[in-house]
């Protein structure tokens, strides 16, 4: 199974990636910026491509290496990723990636630096950045990745190579879903058949959750391994094209917010149990054995009450997120209606098309681009740490 096989409708990407990862390494550009929107999988080319620079078989033998499996799970020691849950990415951290960075690679062609969401840097930590990008040292790559170029100062901007990804088609995106995604029961645990093997989504499933996330490979992926998930997205739809009244609006937002609460709760709660499962099988503890005193201290360090309440908000805004991209759904099938453009474009919420015909025919032209500006006047809100309920609030009362 080669590394790129997880990359999902990125052909041509793919196919530049592996000649550079397979050709003369004197050649190879030091500095990279991987574009992509939000959900085409711009980290998981970063990391597919860092694996086949580093291993042996440059990521394309029928089974990966233990090169290529260091590097997709992160614990390679000569590939570095750095990744927030903040709003920006601090200038403490980069200043220790430069230091990791200007030394020599310990067993792999290349010391690679991942920077994922470049983006989020502000101008002064990007100026720390610049001088290694200019001048990498001689066996360091640096993969930067960002929703576009020009998100990123023109002063990083030039001294990279550009690669930029594209929306994958929902049949690609489906095709992914029913090989590699496995369902989940209630409790955010894979669903196992008869056989022991992992329950897959069917085609209809995967199709409907492909169109649904609209070209978001994440969001795929958890409405079609997770029914609670896209059970909570259809309510918010019902809801939301049945707004009549200020007080359904108050009642939506706050729907909204304890979804948003519990699914983040949820979810971070899952990620902290294969933690600790994952820690224990490392170290050769049964479910239930006593972790020895002296392994305590690094166990202790999974699910702590800091880390815990961080990605619990990280994920809230996650979901609320989300929640935003649904709601501009609506609105944009509401357009598309209004302009005679179902036939060359679609509807992403065929399931609500009676529902959300009627809601074209109440509104005029205006009101629709209104609120597709109030959508992103509430997503400006909460990326300022706007109170999330009155947001919504005002969101959802200004749609009545």
């Amino acid at each position: 199974m080669s590394v790129w096989d997880s990359i999902v409708g990125q052909q041509q990407v793919i196919d530049q990636l592996r000649a550079v990862s397979t050709g003369d390494g004197a050649a190879i550009a030091q500095s990279w910026l991987i574009c992509g929107p939000p959900g085409s999988g711009r980290s998981n080319v970063a990391r597919a491509f860092a694996a086949a620079l580093q291993s042996p078989d440059h990521g394309l033998g029928d089974e990966p290496t233990r090169v290529t499996r260091q590097v997709l799970a992160g614990t390679h020691p000569d590939v570095m990723t750095l990744a927030t849950d903040k709003v920006t990415i601090g200038i403490d951290a980069v200043r220790d990636l430069i230091v990791s960075a200007e030394q020599m690679p310990t067993t792999a062609p290349w010391r690679i630096i991942i920077i994922e969401d470049v983006d989020r840097m502000l101008e002064r930590t990007t100026n720390v950045l610049l001088k290694e990008i200019e001048e990498p040292s001689p066996r360091t790559i640096w993969l930067l990745c960002a929703p576009s170029a020009e998100d990123v100062l023109p002063t990083i901007r030039s001294r990279t190579r550009i690669v930029s990804l594209g929306v994958p088609s929902d049949a690609q995106v489906a095709r992914h879903l029913e090989e590699h995604v496995t369902l989940e029961d209630a409790d955010g645990n894979s669903l196992l058949g008869a056989d022991g093997q992992p329950v897959r989504p069917d085609h209809a499933l995967a199709m409907r959750a492909a169109r649904l996330a609209e070209g978001h490979i994440g969001i795929a992926t958890l409405y079609a391994g997770n029914s609670d998930v896209l059970r909570d997205r259809d309510e918010l739809v019902v809801g939301l094209v049945g707004l009549r009244k200020a007080s359904q609006a108050i009642l939506l937002a706050e729907k909204l917010m304890e979804s948003a609460k519990a699914q983040a709760k949820q979810s971070v709660e899952a990620a902290v149990a294969r933690e600790e499962r994952a820690f224990r099988q490392l170290n050769g503890l049964g479910p239930k054995d006593r972790v020895p005193p002296s392994l305590r201290p690094v166990y202790n360090q999974i699910g702590k009450k800091d880390d815990v309440r961080r990605q619990t908000t990280r994920r809230q805004r996650d979901v609320l997120d989300r929640a935003l991209n649904t709601v501009a759904s609506v609105y944009r099938d509401v357009a598309v209606l209004q302009n005679d453009a179902v036939d060359s474009v679609g509807l992403v919420n065929l399931e609500n098309a009676e529902a959300i015909t009627d809601l074209s025919a109440r509104l005029s032209r205006r009101q629709v681009i209104d609120a597709l500006d109030e959508v992103e006047t509430a997503r400006r809100r909460l990326a300022g740490n706007g109170n999330p309920q009155l947001v919504l609030e005002a969101l959802f009362c200004g749609m009545t």
